[in-house]
């Protein structure tokens, strides 16, 4: 469907310019790695600036690519989002909760201070959180809380490419998520791009200097 994730973030910023149309003051957060890959086209077509934001999986016990919750940070606020059917049936210790939320606080840190995200202010502006592609949406949908905590005029969601169940569960949370396609069956984000190599962080460094 992509050939990777610049022409992604072109086709997606194409998309944005029709739908934003009209709308001046519009900051892009890239969720990093890849979303700040994608981010930068979208930022580019919009006339926008580029921004990190970094909310951290928090993964099952033993299976770390297995969500049972997403973090992220508004200011000194900490958001938690908790998949509570996924805890109990894999009965997560509330101390493995604790400490996981612990290290991912910890590694979102890192990353602010790696990337110097967090620099734009978010307040009255049309907020884009970007990524490369959302499965359950849990991390996305941790940074869009986050987002709305800071006073934007509003927030959306917006990805190359996303399941239709996990757009209609965003619009339940009060959440906008705006992708350009929603294939079926979805099985990973990375089915959908021929090129989906990992992302390395010099590569997201390189693509916020452009802001």
């Amino acid at each position: 469907m992509f050939r990777d994730r610049l022409e992604a973030g072109r086709r997606l910023g194409d998309h944005l310019h029709t739908l934003l149309a009209g709308e001046t003051d519009i900051l892009v957060l890239g969720i990093p790695r890849g979303g700040v890959i994608v981010g930068r086209p979208v930022a580019d077509r919009l006339g926008a600036r580029l921004d990190a934001i970094v909310p951290r999986k928090i993964g099952a016990p033993g299976e770390p690519e297995l969500a049972v919750g997403a973090l992220a940070m508004a200011g000194q606020e900490e958001i938690l989002v908790l998949d509570h059917q996924l805890v109990r049936q894999l009965a997560v210790s509330e101390a493995y909760l604790e400490e996981e939320t612990a290290r991912q606080r910890r590694e979102i840190e890192r990353r602010v201070a790696a990337y110097s995200a967090g620099r734009e202010p978010v307040a009255g502006r049309t907020a884009v959180i970007v990524d490369d592609g959302i499965a359950t949406g849990l991390t996305a949908r941790v940074a869009a809380l986050s987002v709305a905590r800071l006073n934007p005029k509003q927030v959306l969601v917006a990805v190359p490419v996303a399941p239709g169940e996990t757009v209609k569960a965003f619009s339940r949370f009060g959440l906008r998520l705006e992708p350009l396609e929603t294939p079926s069956p979805f099985m990973a984000v990375g089915q959908f791009y021929r090129d989906f190599r990992q992302v390395e962080d010099d590569e997201v460094l390189a693509a916020l200097r452009q802001r």
